[in-house]
């Protein structure tokens, strides 16, 4: 499938076999568990870097109005807490202004009837009417066919804020998509199978730094 975001995103293209895993320092308890490394840990700082910076800058030439940025747990957490610490060394070293950040950690829920309504239940946050206002940064790990996130900016943008932005650091290339586009995206990847970097197969693989295709072992070894 095509990529959706050429201009913001770096594509994998669907041919790219990655790296060896005996050029990475790799956990033994997975080094048979996993395939090449797709996308190794400093490759993924320096697009965070980026992806921190342009939105920094957004919010600079947005009137430097404070940033409410929302964590969705727990594969988000790890992107989440290198994007804002790379946004506060923005804002401590930056000549022409800063942007004060907010935090908030969430999980998400279907509703049983989630078929019907749409929406998804936000586990988290005591009050969502705390939103109305702001302008809020949703951080995720992975968007694969977009519609749970659809859901969950229809449940949110029903308590007014100001404006809701979307960093993910992988979208997946899916013909299940549902062609939605984040606002910030760090890697377009092939519909694979990845784990690390706080992605997980079964709460297995988030103390893995590189982010890398699980092999057929793996996933045998890992399944529930």
């Amino acid at each position: 499938m095509a990529s959706l975001n050429l201009d913001r995103c770096i594509n994998i293209p669907e041919d790219y076999e990655g790296y060896q895993t005996s050029l990475f320092c790799i956990p033994n308890h997975y080094e048979d568990s996993v395939g090449n490394v797709l996308i190794p840990y400093g490759m993924i700082q320096d697009r965070i870097e980026k992806l921190a910076r342009d939105a920094f800058y957004d919010m600079l030439s947005n009137g430097r109005e404070p940033l409410h940025a929302i964590c969705v747990l727990k594969g988000g957490y790890k992107f989440f807490s290198d994007m804002l610490d790379k946004v506060n060394s923005l804002n401590s070293n930056h000549s022409e202004g800063s942007v004060q950040v907010s935090v908030d950690f969430i999980r998400l829920k279907s509703y049983e009837n989630d078929q019907s309504t749409g929406e998804i239940n936000i586990i988290g946050l005591d009050n969502l009417d705390c939103l109305a206002g702001k302008n809020v940064l949703i951080v995720e790990d992975i968007i694969d066919t977009g519609r749970t996130m659809k859901k969950l900016l229809k449940t949110i943008m029903k308590y007014n804020p100001k404006s809701v932005k979307v960093a993910c650091l992988l979208r997946k290339r899916t013909p299940l998509s549902s062609g939605y586009i984040p606002d910030y995206v760090g890697f377009e990847i092939p519909d694979k199978f990845v784990v690390g970097y706080a992605l997980d197969y079964n709460e297995y693989f988030r103390d893995l730094m590189h982010i890398c295709e699980i092999s057929q072992r793996g996933i045998e070894k890992y399944k529930q």
